[in-house]
This record gives C-alpha cells, sequence and structure tokens, in this order.
C-alpha cells in the first residue's frame, strides 16, 4: 500500500491548516476524505513557496475534507516527492490530477519515476 509519508489527516479549513503548517516552505500535500479509519488520496499536489497558502486554495473543494501535508527542503524536493506520489497513487487514472506534476519555468528537472521530461 502507497503512503504519502506526511502530517495527518486534518480538517481542510483555515484554521487547522494555520494551527498544522505554521513554517512557510514549499512542500507538499494529499486531499482527500476518510472511508473508515483509511484516508482516501484524491489529489496531490506541492507549493514552491508556501505550503500552507497553497492548501487554503483548496478550501471548499467539496470532495475534500482532509489533508495531509509535509514541508520540503526545496522547491527540487517538492517536485520529486509529488511525482512519485502522484505515480504511487495511481496518475490520473485514480487521483482527481488531470496532468502529470509540471515542473517550474526554465527548470530541467526530471520527474524520478517516468520519462515524461527525458
Amino acid at each position: 500500500m502507497p503512503n504519502l509519508n506526511m502530517a495527518g489527516p486534518f480538517n481542510l479549513t483555515q484554521t487547522e491548516i494555520d494551527i498544522r503548517v505554521t513554517q512557510k516552505s514549499p512542500g507538499n500535500y494529499g486531499l482527500g476524505y476518510m472511508q473508515g479509519n483509511t484516508f482516501i488520496v484524491c489529489y496531490v499536489g506541492r507549493s514552491d513557496t508556501n505550503v500552507n497558502d497553497r492548501l487554503k486554495k483548496h478550501i471548499g473543494e467539496l470532495k475534500y475534507k482532509k489533508f495531509y501535508f509535509s514541508y520540503a527542503t526545496s522547491p527540487h524536493a517538492a517536485f520529486e516527492k509529488e511525482c512519485i506520489n502522484y505515480h504511487d497513487f495511481g496518475c490520473s487514472n485514480s487521483l482527481d490530477n488531470s496532468i502529470h506534476p509540471d515542473r517550474p519555468q526554465n527548470t530541467n528537472w526530471k520527474c524520478p519515476r517516468c520519462k515524461i521530461y527525458g
């Protein structure tokens, strides 16, 4: 069974995000809901600058009730973790992510799992 390797689950509310995500930092997140004691991952994402701000953009999206998150040491690390999570949780076939994680402009970073940016 794949693992996000993040802290959570937490309620996807502004208050809970501010309590849990206290550093202005690049980071990663997973959005979804609980099915019994199991977190169902529906979407994976990242922020290259501030994961707190990025999570708040998803508040109110009805399908997403909970979130997991982790800080990243750099935008590059956040990109690689997002790619790994995207592949581990079934890509666009299983996730609401419509495309493979995009790399920031003016970078030549490669996905650690596929050849999309080969």
